[in-house]
């Protein structure tokens, strides 16, 4: 149980970890392991030590936990940094599976005092797990069973912030995913469904305490540090930039880049774009800054009578992708997603593999209604992800993936880092591992050459671990945008009490991915995986307004991807070096 004190502090004996077993029903918390705070922090870190262990199961076997983490800024006022993390063995990969969202909840773990809930087991029937304070307890959940997120965050409401799934994961989709608050997604990987296998329809939590900090004028030098270079930043603060466009900004940048995914990733220019970008979204719904709260960067729109204003994802893979010029149907698709609980990336992309093999473009009524299909558990081909559909249609070649997770809406015949980011992503096709759309298409810090893979090994390799210690401390890699690991560690330091520099974070960094690595390994991935369809190094992209883009060299990617290797410490098969683990202090077999 947490006593905060009077008033209100949870001391530094509060950081708990909750464990509940759904076969048994048992709920006990413990103290974080001191060691287990120090090595790996929070977050993603500190989740993969608990998923470490049991990393060659099965995601749906009842051992396997599942695990919300939250950084230890968490409940601070650190700007942008309430970020949970969620992860388990991916339905849809089989590799390591985690996704950060926004919303209030790991400022609810970290006010009930807890870095961490580990679930495990299988629930007898349809439950939900209620934290409050020192106390937690599951309640019978079958009246929500069928309901879609949005009714079920609604119908949560007073029970603090909440983690929910929808019919989509219910209905076995292998992308369903988990909804935070009613609107922040953690997207990729199909956590929802390994949510489902347990029979959990919903987490909330609640807390009534404040984390300690233990410096407090330190911390708000740190973060009017922060917010100071988030102001500067045009990527986050200007005009065009996320807060007043939110990520939907992107969108006119792969159109001007000559790099917006068209037609299953057949062609690298969309026509109808420029009428389709963020601005014409403000004007049609006289959109309006919505996001975390405590976050100036405010990423996310909301349109008149609170509709949600598609991200740049779904902007692109509801539109270019699959060929629709009309943007009430990418607002219906976007909205048909988040209720049923269904990655919209990886939705998109499966209709236009669909479309693809079916030598046809979808009408946007049949491409709603495969959507609501798909959801309902009526058309589980589609719901297998599009590298399994195309196998089953006997066309693996129009699965535009990597390791098995749809690729986003970047064409990486575009930028040569995007192509490696891609390539070696421990979660598969994801460019947020890395985020290579800083330097190669916003230019920012500095701008590289996007059709080079010269300095791109090392530049993924760093940009990797400073996005894993991001995701490790809870703060949006947004953030990375306007501050850096510096004014980040700073508020660390402050929060914790304990010195940390950037490069201690850095350091942290390279180990969670170096661990993931670890586990990818012991699942069977190796350098095959680590690579990118066909399509990409045979076809040229669409000419234009822009120079024609070229395929990408796979002399030069296979370079890259090798100098990677031995930056990261990796044999040439990808494999980790027993060595390098040793020298991370990380165990290397099963």
């Amino acid at each position: 149980m947490v006593s905060p004190a009077d008033d209100g502090i949870i001391g530094t004996a509060g950081r708990e970890v909750l464990y509940a077993d759904l076969t048994s029903g048992a709920i006990r918390r413990t103290p974080l392991d001191p060691a287990l705070e120090e090595v790996w922090t929070g977050g993603r870190g500190l989740a993969g030590a608990f998923i470490r262990p049991f990393c060659t199961l099965s995601w749906d076997d009842p051992a396997m936990p599942f695990v919300l983490a939250a950084g230890p800024l968490a409940g601070t006022p650190s700007p942008s940094s309430g970020m949970v993390c969620a992860m388990c063995m991916s339905p849809l990969t089989g590799t390591v599976g985690d996704a950060s969202a926004g919303g209030s909840f790991a400022s609810g773990m970290a006010c009930a005092g807890l870095a961490a809930v580990v679930i495990t087991g299988r629930s007898p029937g349809l439950a939900g797990l209620e934290i409050e304070d020192g106390s937690a307890r599951l309640v019978d959940a079958w009246g929500l069973a069928g309901r879609d997120t949005a009714e079920i965050s609604r119908l949560l409401r007073g029970r603090g912030s909440s983690v929910v799934t929808g019919p989509a994961a219910d209905n076995g989709v292998l992308y369903a995913n988990i909804v935070v608050d009613g609107r922040y997604a953690a997207g990729r990987n199909g956590l929802g469904l390994c949510l489902a296998s347990r029979n959990l329809k919903y987490v909330t939590v609640k807390g009534s305490g404040r984390p300690r900090v233990a410096d407090p004028a330190r911390l708000s030098e740190a973060c009017a540090d922060i917010s100071r270079l988030f102001s500067a930043s045009p990527v986050l603060m200007g005009g065009f930039g996320f807060h007043n466009m939110g990520t939907g900004a992107l969108y006119d940048l792969m159109h001007a880049r000559g790099m917006m995914p068209t037609a299953n990733f057949r062609r690298t220019s969309f026509e109808p774009a420029p009428g389709m970008n963020a601005p014409a979204y403000a004007r049609l719904l006289g959109s309006k800054r919505a996001g975390c709260g405590g976050c100036p960067i405010k990423c996310r729109q909301t349109g008149r009578g609170g509709v949600h204003v598609p991200g740049f994802e779904a902007m692109s893979h509801f539109s270019a992708l699959v060929e629709n010029d009309d943007i009430s149907v990418v607002l219906t698709a976007d909205d048909i997603c988040m209720r049923l609980g269904m990655d919209a990336t990886s939705a998109g992309s499966t209709l236009a593999c669909h479309a693809e093999i079916e030598e046809r473009r979808l009408a946007p009524s049949e491409m709603l209604d495969l959507l609501r299909a798909v959801g309902a558990g009526r058309e589980g081909g589609l719901g297998m992800g599009s590298r399994r559909y195309a196998e089953m249609r006997g066309r693996p070649d129009s699965s535009m993936t990597v390791k098995g997770l749809e690729l986003p809406a970047c064409d990486p015949r575009g930028a040569c880092g995007m192509a490696l980011a891609y390539a070696v992503a421990t979660s598969g096709g994801c460019y947020m591992r890395a985020y290579p759309i800083s330097h190669e298409i916003l230019r920012k810090p500095v701008a590289t050459d996007r059709f080079s893979f010269a300095g791109k090994a090392r530049i993924i390799k760093i940009a990797e671990d400073a996005n894993a210690a991001m995701d490790s401390i809870g703060a949006c890699r947004l953030g990375l945008l306007g501050a850096t690991l510096e004014e980040f560690a700073g508020a660390l330091s402050a929060v914790s009490g304990i010195e940390r520099s950037a490069q201690d974070l850095l350091d942290l960094g390279e180990r969670v991915t170096f661990r993931d690595r670890i586990m990818n390994g012991l699942r069977g991935f190796t350098a095959d995986d680590d690579d990118l369809p066909a399509r990409f190094f045979e076809e040229p992209g669409t000419p234009g307004p822009w120079p024609c883009l070229p395929p990408v060299p796979r002399d030069g990617f296979l370079d890259a991807r090798a100098r990677y290797y031995r930056i990261r410490g990796l044999a040439p098969d990808g494999s980790p070096l027993p060595e390098k683990a040793q020298a991370l202090g990380l165990p290397s077999g099963a």
